[in-house]
């Protein structure tokens, strides 16, 4: 039974699982949405739960989705980004420049084209404010569908992908801290970062209690993580930044304690909660997020026309498919052309164009900056949700059909006896 509970908490901690749940909860919001059960779907999203005892506890079950189940995939990723920082690719600049300059790229070429799409029909200058919707990669679906087609892949190209996911999760975060945040509340921001330093004093301090003790961290850190939250809330920033302040402020690497046991730690804190935590973000966080996030009315062919008749949409479909793989793929080739900075030799070009295309599969982050750019629900929120579902689907459609073909030739390399460095999954 011990084996089997731990077979399974394998299996729902792979990026596939996570990335098929994603895609379930998506569709089912959908269907749900364009069905006879729409009307319960609605108002079961826009329906209150909390108190107005305290502040920033009163909130519809969409907004709690988007500002608290979401607030833990953000943990997990403010870990994820330490570790690449500590002990990752992130830790050498050399090595790291090319994804991380592609990241960038990937994020400025598709901000640039909606920007030019919805400056063309000026009627309603409120559409710009979905500039950096198409900015975003799903690290999830975008390695999912990696998993998927590249049994045979070189390991190398998912190390790119990794490092420039991470790098576009950094870039977003920063975006929706700097342009997402309203009605600035400073003391509360001292009063969040006061909070977080005893967090990263306790876990600092006790991190091998922390990981010998599984209770300790949900009677200790759980709580101080919710108080955490709750001032970044009212200060006025998004409270999913508050996830990756208290990733960002645990503890990497092991730290040993001062007097050994036997039990003293051979992993880090930060990767004993990410596998404690990964099955919850899998499972519940991002999944009910994707369906209270992406159910949106289509009203037939003739709403589907009607949304692509919005720049907004446009500016998002064209951003995601053309964006990301122009920034991506040139900004790669020009760094490797005039500078220091080398793709890896594992892999050529093409390989690296399939991938290109792949990172323009933007569902999670560009779903929660609809919502914040123009309100859940509201006509262009809507919109952009048509966008970035299509867009997406074209990108893991065009890009896994392209890494699939070259799948197959390494497959048949190996074939042949030549040694191949794959990523099985």
């Amino acid at each position: 039974m011990h084996q089997g509970h731990r077979g399974l908490g394998a299996f729902v901690r792979k990026d596939l699982v996570g990335g098929s749940l994603l895609l379930i909860a998506m569709l089912a919001a959908l269907v749900m949405a364009n069905s006879p059960a729409s009307d319960l779907y609605f108002n079961v999203r826009d329906f209150e739960i909390g108190t107005e005892a305290v502040p920033g506890l009163m909130h519809t079950v969409g907004e709690w989705a988007a500002d608290g189940l979401l607030a833990v995939f953000f943990f997990l990723v403010g870990l994820e980004l330490k570790a690449e920082f500590v002990d990752g690719e992130l830790r050498n600049p050399r090595k790291a420049a090319l994804p991380i300059v592609a990241a960038f790229a990937g994020v400025l070429t598709p901000a640039l084209i909606f920007v030019g799409i919805n400056l063309i029909d000026r009627t309603d200058p409120s559409t710009l404010q979905g500039w950096a919707i198409p900015t975003a990669t799903d690290i999830a679906f975008a390695v999912s569908v990696l998993a998927v087609v590249g049994s045979a892949l070189p390991v190398a190209m998912r190390t790119f992908l990794l490092t420039l996911a991470v790098v576009d999760d950094l870039i977003a975060i920063i975006i929706i801290a700097v342009f997402y945040s309203h009605d600035f509340n400073l003391l509360s921001l001292i009063g969040a970062f006061v909070v977080l330093a005893v967090y990263w004093a306790l876990t600092h301090r006790f991190s091998h209690f922390f990981i010998e003790k599984k209770w300790a961290a949900w009677l200790i850190l759980l709580p101080l993580g919710l108080i955490t939250w709750l001032l970044v809330y009212n200060a006025g920033v998004h409270a999913t930044i508050a996830g990756v302040l208290l990733g960002f402020a645990t503890p990497v690497m092991a730290i040993m304690p001062r007097v050994i046991t036997k039990k003293a730690p051979a992993f880090g804190l930060a990767p004993t909660l990410e596998h404690r935590l990964r099955p919850f973000s899998n499972l519940v966080a991002v999944p009910i997020f994707a369906f209270f996030s992406a159910g949106v009315a289509v009203g037939g062919w003739s709403g589907l026309r009607q949304s692509f008749t919005d720049p907004v949409a446009l500016g998002i479909v064209f951003g995601l498919i053309l964006g990301k793989a122009i920034g991506i793929f040139s900004s790669s080739w020009l760094m490797d052309r005039f500078t220091p900075a080398r793709k890896d030799s594992d892999y050529g070009w093409s390989d690296l164009f399939g991938l290109s295309v792949v990172a323009g599969i933007g569902f999670t982050v560009s779903l929660l900056i609809a919502d914040l750019s123009f309100g859940l629900g509201s006509p262009h929120d809507n919109h952009a949700k048509v966008g970035i579902l299509c867009g997406s689907a074209i990108a893991a459609v065009v890009g896994g059909t392209i890494l699939l073909i070259r799948n197959a030739h390494y497959s048949k390399l190996r074939a042949e006896g030549q040694e191949v460095d794959s990523y099985d999954g």
